[in-house]
C-alpha cells in the first residue's frame, strides 16, 4: 500500500477513535440526552455532607419526589444524607422552583429545567415543580466516581422536550398486571422522562376496571382480577406525584367480548358469551343502532370521567372487523334508512355518539387509526399505529395525533429499530403548522405473552430508547451510543424495583431445576424471541398458558449477540488478530456450551422443545473454529465447504422454540469472507 494511502486510513482510523470519545464524553450516560449542554472544567465533590436547600415556591410532590432520590442517591454512593432541608446558601444542591404547577398533570405542563454544577454546588432551577422532577433524574445519571470518590462533572444543562405526549400504553385486560407492577414502571417512566400512561382496561380477554353503576362489568367479564376504584385512584396520585399523566382507553365498538358477557342486548348478534381465552381479533361488537347500549354507555363514561381526572379519554375504535354488523339485518336496515354506506360509516356514528357523551363530561376523545375519517370531528385526537404516512394526513387534515407505530415493544424488535422512527422526521413535508398537531407519541405494551414475572423485560430497556426520541433533539441519533448509555440506564432501573434482568435467572433457574444455569446464560445471550407476530404462530398459546418458558426468558437485544455482531463487522474490515483471537474464545464457548446444553435439555421435560438449539450451537462453534483455523494456517477451502457451511447456517437460522439465534447473519459474512480468499 503506498505511503500515502497509509497515512490516510490511520487520519480515519483516528478521527473515527476521537469522533467516538468525543460523543461519549458530550454524552456521558445521559438518557434522554438534553436539549443543551455544555461541559465545563472541575467537579463538585460528593460525600456524607451532602445537603439540599429549596427556595421558591414548592410543595409537598417535589419534597418527596427529593426524598425518594436522595434514597437512591445514597444507594449508589453509600452514604446517610440528612433528612432536613439546609438553610445555608451554600448547600451542595440548591433547588428553586418558580411555581408548583398543576398537582394532577396536565397536556403541554411546563417540564423545563436548567441546572448548573461548579466545583462548589449544583443548581437546579425550573419553572414547575414537574420541571424540577426531570432535572433530579438529570442530575442523579450525571454522578460519577473514581480513585477520589464520588462527584458531579460541572456542566451547564438548559432542557426541555422535544414533544409534550411521551407515553407507554400497558394492557391489562389481556393479562392483568397488579399495582405494584405498574408502580415500578411509573417510576421508571420518570427516570427518563416519560410523562403519560395508557392504561387500556377493556378488551375482548378481560374487563379490568370496577364500575359502581354496571357492577356486572367486571364481575362477569374479569375472572376477579380488576382495580377496585380506590386502587385506581392510587394509580393516578402516584403517577401525579411523577409528573405521569394517566389516560384510560375503554375499547370498543370491537374487542368488546369482556363488555357483552354481562350485556348481551348490546351486543350486534345474540349470546351467550364468555370472556375470549385466545390472543387475535374477535367477532363480537358492539351494536351501534340500539339504544340499550347507549343506555349503558353514557352513565358509564360519567362515571369514568368523575374517575380519571385526566382530560382525555380512549375509545379503541380498532380493529372492527363488521362481521356482526354484516350479518345482522336490522343493523343493514338501519344503514340504509340513515344513508350509511359503509361499516366505516356506522362506526363514524357511533363515534359521534360517544364524542358526545365525553364532551358533556369535559373530556377529549382519542382513538386508533380506524376512527380518522375525511369528516371526523377537528377536536378527536388519533393514536397511529400505521405509520408517519397515516399521522401525516391526520394533522393535515386538522386533528391532532400521537405515533406509535414503530413503537410496539412487544413484537421484540430491537432498541435500533425503534429509536430510528421520529413522529416528525427530518424530511417531513408538514407545515410548522401541521407540525403543531403532532403531539408525540407512544410505546406499546400488548400483552398477549406478559406476566407479571416478564412484562418488565419486555418494556425496559429499549422503551428507554423511545423516551430518549420522544424527548431529545431530533440529531440526536448515534445507535452505538444509545446502546451504550442504554446498558447504564438498565442496571440504574434496577433500584426502582424493576425485573427486567434478575427475573430472566430467576425463570433459568426454574427451567433447569438447578443453581447452575451458566450454559442456559450462554445461551439466552444469543438468541431472542421471534419477531413481530410469528409467536402467535410458532407457538400457539391461551391467555391460561403459563409464560414460563424458554422464550419467556429470552429478550431483545440479545446481549452477547449485539458484541459479535460488532466484533465481526470490525473483524471483516479490519482483520485485527486480536478480534480474531476474541472470535475464536466465543467458538470455543459455543461449542462447549452446546455440549453440556445438550445433556441438560435431553433430561429436562420443559427444556425438550429447545433441543435442537444446543446442537445448532455446537455446530456455530465449530463452523467458526474451522474458519479460524483458515485464518491462522492460510488454507483455502475446498470448493464444497462454502456452499456446505452456508446450507447449515440457513438450517440454524430457522426458529426453534419460537427462538432465533441471532449471530447468524455474521457467521455468513465470516464463511463468505474466508471463501473468497
Amino acid at each position: 500500500m503506498p505511503k500515502l494511502s497509509i497515512i490516510l486510513v490511520l487520519i480515519l482510523t483516528f478521527s473515527t477513535v476521537v469522533f467516538a470519545q468525543d460523543l461519549q464524553n458530550q454524552r456521558r450516560n445521559l438518557m434522554p440526552v438534553p436539549a443543551n449542554i455544555a461541559w465545563k472544567n472541575g467537579r463538585l465533590a460528593i460525600n456524607k455532607n451532602f445537603s439540599v436547600s429549596l427556595s421558591g415556591k414548592t410543595d409537598e410532590r417535589l419534597k418527596s419526589y427529593i426524598f425518594r432520590v436522595l434514597r437512591r442517591l445514597e444507594g449508589r454512593t453509600i452514604f446517610e444524607f440528612s433528612r432536613e432541608y439546609s438553610n445555608s446558601t451554600n448547600a451542595t444542591l440548591s433547588i428553586e422552583t418558580q411555581s408548583t404547577g398543576n398537582a394532577i398533570p396536565k397536556l403541554g405542563d411546563d417540564e423545563s429545567y436548567n441546572l448548573e454544577i461548579s466545583d462548589k454546588q449544583a443548581k437546579l432551577t425550573a419553572p414547575t415543580t414537574v420541571g424540577a422532577m426531570r432535572g433530579l433524574e438529570t442530575l442523579l445519571q450525571l454522578l460519577e466516581r473514581d480513585k477520589d470518590g464520588f462527584y458531579f462533572p460541572a456542566v451547564s444543562i438548559n432542557d426541555k422536550p422535544r414533544f409534550a405526549w411521551r407515553g407507554l400504553l400497558i394492557d391489562v385486560a389481556r393479562h392483568f398486571q397488579p399495582i405494584e407492577v405498574l408502580k415500578r414502571n411509573l417510576d421508571a417512566m420518570a427516570a427518563v422522562k416519560m410523562n403519560v400512561l395508557h392504561w387500556h382496561l377493556t378488551e375482548d380477554q378481560g374487563f379490568r376496571v370496577e364500575t359502581k353503576k354496571f357492577p356486572e362489568l367486571h364481575l362477569q367479564g374479569s375472572d376477579g382480577d380488576f382495580y377496585s376504584q380506590d386502587q385506581i385512584r392510587e394509580i393516578i396520585k402516584y403517577a401525579a406525584d411523577r409528573g405521569i399523566r394517566v389516560m384510560p382507553e375503554f375499547d370498543m365498538p370491537g374487542h368488546a367480548t369482556a363488555w357483552v358477557v354481562s350485556h348481551p342486548e348490546i351486543a350486534s348478534a345474540s349470546g351467550p358469551y364468555k370472556i375470549e381465552r385466545q390472543p387475535g381479533i374477535f367477532d363480537p361488537t358492539m351494536d351501534p343502532t340500539n339504544e340499550k347500549t347507549y343506555k349503558l354507555l353514557e352513565p358509564f363514561f360519567a362515571e369514568m370521567a368523575a374517575l380519571f381526572p385526566d382530560a382525555y379519554m380512549h375509545i379503541g375504535g380498532d380493529e372492527n372487523e363488521g362481521k356482526q354488523w354484516a350479518a345482522n339485518a336490522d343493523i343493514q336496515a338501519f344503514m340504509k334508512k340513515n344513508g350509511l354506506k359503509t361499516q366505516d360509516d356506522l362506526q363514524q356514528y357511533f363515534n359521534r355518539r360517544i364524542l358526545k357523551f365525553l364532551q358533556k363530561n369535559g373530556k377529549i376523545m382519542m382513538g386508533w387509526d380506524e376512527i380518522f375519517q375525511p369528516d371526523i370531528p377537528k377536536e378527536i385526537v388519533i393514536q397511529s399505529w400505521r405509520g408517519q404516512e397515516a399521522l401525516g394526513k391526520v394533522a393535515r387534515q386538522g386533528n391532532q395525533g400521537i405515533l406509535s407505530n414503530g413503537y410496539y415493544i412487544d413484537l421484540m424488535q430491537p432498541a435500533s429499530d425503534h429509536y430510528v422512527v421520529d413522529p416528525l422526521p427530518a424530511n417531513t413535508t408538514l407545515t410548522p403548522d401541521e407540525q403543531k398537531r403532532v403531539l408525540g407519541g407512544e410505546a406499546t405494551m400488548w400483552s398477549e405473552w406478559v406476566s407479571p414475572e416478564t412484562i418488565d423485560s419486555r418494556i425496559w430497556t429499549r422503551t428507554a430508547a423511545i423516551a430518549e426520541r420522544l424527548w431529545s433533539p431530533r440529531e440526536i441519533n448515534d445507535i452505538d451510543d444509545m446502546y451504550r448509555r442504554l446498558d447504564v440506564i438498565g442496571l440504574q432501573l434496577e433500584e426502582l424495583g424493576l425485573t427486567h434482568r434478575k427475573n430472566q435467572t430467576m425463570l433459568l433457574r426454574r427451567l433447569a431445576n438447578s443453581d447452575h444455569i451458566e450454559t442456559l446464560q450462554n445461551l439466552v445471550a444469543i438468541i431472542e424471541p421471534v419477531k413481530i407476530y410469528q409467536r402467535y404462530q410458532v407457538r400457539p398459546q391461551s391467555m391460561l398458558s403459563p409464560l414460563t418458558g424458554l422464550i419467556d426468558a429470552a429478550q431483545a437485544d440479545a446481549p452477547k449477540a449485539r458484541i459479535f455482531n460488532k466484533l465481526v463487522q470490525k473483524f471483516t474490515s479490519q482483520k485485527n488478530p486480536d478480534d480474531a483471537a476474541k472470535l475464536k474464545n466465543t467458538f470455543t464457548e459455543w461449542k462447549n456450551t452446546g455440549v453440556q446444553l445438550k445433556t441438560l435439555m435431553e433430561n429436562n421435560p420443559s427444556l425438550f422443545e429447545a433441543k435442537q438449539l444446543a446442537t445448532d450451537l455446537t455446530d456455530l462453534g465449530e463452523i467458526g473454529l474451522e474458519i479460524t483455523d483458515i485464518l491462522q494456517n492460510g488454507k483455502t477451502p475446498n470448493a464444497d465447504w462454502k456452499n456446505t457451511k452456508l446450507k447449515r447456517l440457513v438450517e440454524i437460522a430457522k426458529p426453534k422454540a419460537a427462538l432465533e439465534i441471532q449471530v447468524v447473519e455474521s457467521m455468513k459474512k465470516l464463511v463468505e469472507m474466508v471463501s473468497a480468499k
